[in-house]
């Protein structure tokens, strides 16, 4: 999964209806991360809790995200939003919307009506998508976001919005790249999203709206399958090998990435969402964790899981793509900043932990 989980953006309807909500149960706290364990969280007793407001939340990121700050500030005051009806599970645990980004009075609608305080922005068409359907990424990433953008500015919101490595090119430089690089993506993906920092930055410059994005690397897990991105090949391998004990890999086995497991993913995002604004230098970081290439990561499943896993390389379409992204990333200002600290930092713990998850499944 690369960087956002996309929705069904194909779907147009204008319907708005928010389900009935009701408390998370206690068996749900194995799900919670101590995103906040530097804060001191009894003083969140004593203000008012925010009211969040989740686009495209029915993907991985969005339900996780959802838990974790349910958990803090309470179900009624997280509100998830797609273009898809949830599951009855998904509305059990609190109140859903059903809300199209491309439609700018709904949105307005949804904020005025739930008194949402921040917005959590994860609607987007990925990489490999992009690039078979331009015309619909730039319709949900920029014009999508110019929506969330202007709905934030009129009403006041915190706005975070994750970004990509992929804004990055060969110019920026392969390894450590810096927050502040020249920045000359080739595909639809990056261009639209080095447009939405730019347009975040900008109107926090000019309207002082409260915008924050973070770059997120290849982000992998065990509860997920590939969602569209150039980097899903490190989660289909580890579902192929259990399955078949082989692989083919769609990209070449020596290109290196820069790679996140998913719950670092998340401590980060909710680390940065929750920062002081104060303490915020820049709007827009990098994070990173894992560095690793296809071959890199096939030997330690061999060493893992089977010494007879096989794996051979077919690359396609998605290697220009990978050739022009990150190994690593300099992520200096979010450790310096808002604490970022991710926990996975090595391909064997990685491995490790994706075989325990996948083989409880």
């Amino acid at each position: 999964m690369n960087s956002i989980t996309s929705n069904s953006i194909l779907s147009r309807s204008l319907r708005f209806s928010l389900f009935a909500n009701t408390r998370l149960t206690t068996n749900t706290k194995s799900h919670y991360l101590d995103f906040s364990s530097k804060r001191n969280t009894s003083t969140l007793k004593n203000v008012k809790a925010p009211r969040v407001l989740i686009t495209g939340g029915l993907g991985q990121l969005g339900m996780a995200f959802a838990r974790n700050l349910r958990a803090i500030y309470g179900s009624d005051n997280v509100i998830l939003s797609d273009i898809k009806q949830p599951s009855d599970d998904v509305r059990s645990l609190g109140p859903y919307i059903y809300l199209d980004i491309l439609n700018y009075a709904l949105m307005e609608k949804a904020v005025e009506e739930c008194r949402i305080d921040w917005v959590i922005h994860l609607s987007a068409v990925l990489s490999a998508l992009g690039e078979k359907n331009p015309k619909l990424a730039l319709d949900v990433n920029i014009n999508g976001f110019q929506n969330i953008l202007e709905v934030s500015k009129e009403h006041n919101l915190r706005l975070l919005t994750p970004s990509t490595m992929g804004v990055f090119s060969v110019h920026s430089g392969k390894t450590n790249t810096p927050d502040f690089a020249v920045m000359r993506p080739d595909t639809i993906y990056g261009i639209s999203k080095i447009h939405m920092e730019l347009m975040g930055e900008y109107y926090n410059k000019k309207y002082n709206l409260d915008f924050r994005s973070l770059r997120y690397p290849g982000i992998i897990s065990a509860d997920s399958q590939p969602g569209g991105g150039t980097t899903d090949y490190a989660v289909d391998i580890f579902h192929s090998a259990i399955k078949t004990n082989s692989y083919s890999c769609f990209l070449k086995k020596d290109t290196s990435l820069a790679m996140m497991y998913l719950d670092d993913c998340i401590e980060g995002t909710l680390k940065l969402l929750t920062a002081p604004e104060e303490s915020l230098k820049q709007r827009v970081y990098n994070i990173n964790a894992i560095t690793f290439s296809p071959e890199e990561l096939a030997q330690e499943i061999k060493k893992q899981w089977s010494p007879d896993f096989k794996i051979e390389y077919k690359p396609d379409f998605r290697q220009h793509i990978a050739d022009t992204w990150p190994n690593s990333l300099d992520d200096s200002n979010a450790r310096r900043d808002w604490n970022f600290d991710p926990k996975i930092r090595s391909t064997e713990q990685l491995v490790s932990i994706m075989l325990s998850k996948l083989n409880k499944n």
